[in-house]
């Protein structure tokens, strides 16, 4: 069916409708759009108009293109956090009413490199604690965990009974981890990790570093999480000052 027109630029009311339709099961979650000479045909546009809103609704993760292959509906995020909120992934697949899993993949200690001694204010001999790990929601594998620390805080041949790393350093250590500073970015297909997490190739990842801090400021813990692009949405609270 045409769009109704309005004063709005045409784009603008092509992404609404395209919008509206997802949102009302027309076009279902991974589901392919028809091509766009029967879409620009069904909304009752020209081709340039429809690859304008397209182009757009692909950068706002509503759909991913792929070449050759034709347009798709994107899965909504299952998690979402405020990246200035320190939460678990423990809390944050609990928060979206799952349950959380952890697959062990290995641990064991590792001379610090000059990056880690600056991340974890290590000395060039002193041991480093190295974690793999894979979280799960609901038994799928949606992050891949790459943690370090210390050895004197933590040893690397623990049994990691605790989902949370945060509570298990506590519970070890009796060190509160206060706050982190983060830093996020996003990457393409990654030859280990994406095939583990069950990615596509169209999949990318958001790649969390933290570098977490317990109430005297010391540096305990730096990790590397790896998550789903298609599963996690994060987001910043921004104030006028």
């Amino acid at each position: 069916m045409p769009i109704k027109l309005d004063n709005r630029h045409l784009y603008l009311q092509v992404i609404d409708r395209i919008k509206q339709d997802i949102e009302s099961g027309v076009y279902k979650e991974k589901e392919k759009l028809p091509s766009e000479f029967d879409l620009a045909k069904q909304l009752g546009v020209s081709r340039a108009t429809l690859r304008e809103a397209l182009r757009i609704l692909e950068e706002d993760n509503v759909i991913i293109r792929r070449h050759g292959v034709g347009t798709f509906v994107n899965g909504k995020p299952l998690f979402t956090s405020g990246i200035e909120q320190l939460n678990s992934v423990t809390g944050m697949i609990q928060n979206a009413g799952m349950n959380p899993g952890t697959i062990f993949l290995d641990s064991y200690t590792q001379e610090p490199t000059e990056e880690d001694q600056r991340n974890l204010s290590l000395g060039k001999e002193d041991a480093m604690s190295v974690i793999e790990r894979v979280r799960t929601a609901n038994g799928e594998p949606v992050v891949y965990c790459i943690d370090k620390i210390s050895e004197a805080i933590l040893k690397p041949d623990l049994s990691h009974r605790e989902e949370s790393l945060l509570a298990l350093i506590e519970k070890e250590s009796s060190i509160t981890i206060t706050y982190a500073i983060a830093h996020i970015e996003p990457i393409g297909y990654h030859e280990k990790i994406s095939p583990i997490l069950n990615c596509d190739p169209e999949t990318a990842l958001l790649v969390l570093k933290q570098t977490h801090y317990d109430a005297k400021d010391n540096p305990v813990l730096f990790s590397v999480n790896y998550f789903k692009a298609d599963k996690f949405s994060f987001h910043v609270l921004r104030k006028r000052v």
